[in-house]
């Protein structure tokens, strides 16, 4: 990476990381970003968390049907201060400090009206091509998707509300009650983060799987009463079989009977999927939130005879950030406890090579704005 300025000399400007082309990134200095309507508001970023979609864009130039085609600034876990506001915006004014959630939706179209915004195709999604994401000293965003934090909240306590608004919106689309058994597959970041949002919605109980025991046993710490390592299946096994098996072990150990009233799958492992729907109850609910392959082998007559009811979960609805303030503003949920790596604005691509090797000691990696 090659920046075309030193910080010192630019910042009466704008640093931002911005993404070229797939892995070739710089930091580079933009214009201050103006408000586009009387309604939005700039935002001077403090810290921004580093998300595996960012680091796919980075590696791949796409995720799905959104495609890299011309330069964007990366990152959209973020919090900061206002430092300019329309004059039409009422919620929040200059100083105030925030967390923004990342993707403006239309407003007008069904999904919209509905509350399901996470659904709106012309939703302005930070760092989702072609939109600029937060990686930046100055970002513009409607004044309504910005979340006042309180003062014992720090700017990292405010990045991370992004990942776990993810884990709330996974929890909601569960429907996930009180007293309910919950099998979550994944202790990375939004796994874990499941595990505590289905604690503190008051889960009887909550069992973690993974293939880390390093972040099993993080989890266990964290919020899972239980955690579950797989063992490599014997060679020649069927693989569905081989699943099967690990979705019945996990049924027996922890004394489930018929299986969990609520599995939430979060790594996008095909064996994870499978083993998920051979661990849910009958008529139990089965949400998939992990992506992996596009396609994969699902046990759909194993679905059907235990009438499963199955969900997709992506993004966030309505309620769920302001949620996700509350839980991490109260205590329920620990988000320092996730961040393991901190790095300063100018060391950006290290972080992001950082994440791209996913170690088992590295969870959240967050990067301090330009001051």
């Amino acid at each position: 990476m090659s920046p075309s300025a030193t910080l010192a000399e630019v910042q009466d400007k704008n640093p931002a990381f911005v993404l070229h082309s797939i892995k070739n990134v710089s930091i580079e200095n933009r214009e201050i970003p103006k408000l586009r309507t009387e309604h939005d508001v700039r935002v001077h970023i403090e810290q921004t968390g580093i998300c595996g979609s960012d680091v796919h864009y980075w590696q791949r130039g796409r995720i799905g049907d959104f495609i890299l085609k011309s330069p964007i600034v990366l990152g959209h876990e973020s919090s900061g201060t206002i430092v300019e506001t329309g004059s039409l915006v009422k919620n929040v004014k200059v100083g105030d400090r925030v967390a923004i959630e990342p993707g403006v939706p239309c407003r007008y179209c069904d999904f919209c009206r509905e509350g399901a915004y996470n659904l709106c195709a012309d939703t302005v999604f930070a760092a989702t091509p072609p939109w600029d994401g937060t990686l930046q000293k100055y970002y513009t965003v409607a004044s309504d998707y910005c979340y006042p934090i309180p003062s014992h909240m720090s700017s990292e306590d405010g990045a991370m509300v992004e990942p776990t608004a993810v884990a709330v919106q996974i929890c909601k689309v569960a429907d996930l009650r009180a007293n309910q058994t919950v099998l979550v597959f994944g202790c990375g970041p939004i796994g874990v983060l499941c595990q505590a949002v289905a604690k503190a919605y008051g889960a009887k109980k909550v069992i973690a799987v993974d293939i880390s025991k390093a972040r099993t046993e993080f989890a266990k710490k964290y919020a899972a009463d239980g955690v579950f390592l797989p063992e490599r299946a014997p060679a020649g096994t069927d693989p569905v079989e081989a699943s099967r098996a690990v979705g019945e072990k996990i049924v027996a150990e922890f004394g489930m009977g018929e299986g969990f009233d609520v599995v939430l799958e979060c790594t996008g492992a095909e064996p994870c999927i499978q083993a998920g729907v051979f661990a849910a109850k009958k008529g139990g609910t089965y949400v998939q939130a992990g992506m992996g392959k596009e396609n994969v082998i699902f046990p759909i007559t194993t679905a059907c005879i235990r009438a499963l009811n199955i969900k997709g979960s992506i993004r966030y609805t309505a309620g769920c950030y302001a949620a996700a303030v509350d839980l991490v503003a109260s205590g329920k949920i620990d988000v320092k406890s996730l961040i393991t790596h901190r790095f300063k604005f100018e060391e950006a691509e290290q972080a992001f090579e950082l994440v791209k090797k996913a170690q088992e000691d590295v969870l959240k990696v967050v990067i301090e704005g330009v001051q």
